[in-house]
């Protein structure tokens, strides 16, 4: 894909992994992955701390700005691996 081809709001596959657009530079595209995240929660009960890890795929995590994930610049090098979403 191409600069032109982005439009925010759109998705679009790279990396076998499915992409929203939610900001476009002039040289560089900012996405959310919208796959499943790990989630790590850090739990403290007194002296004792406990990690809790779990995957989510809590859908309201990819409403924003801002984002509860994070943000990726896909620079012109990256954008030739993208592809239209289906």
């Amino acid at each position: 894909m191409k600069l032109k081809d982005f439009s925010i709001g759109d998705e679009f596959l790279c990396g076998n992994k499915r992409w929203r657009c939610t900001d476009i530079g002039s040289r560089v595209v900012v996405a959310i992955c919208l796959e499943p995240h790990v989630v790590t929660r850090l739990k403290i009960n007194g002296q004792k701390r406990v990690m809790q890890t779990e995957i989510s795929d809590n859908s309201s995590w990819f409403n924003g700005p801002p984002y509860a994930v994070v943000e990726i610049v896909f620079d012109e090098y990256d954008m030739d691996d993208c592809s239209v979403a289906p």
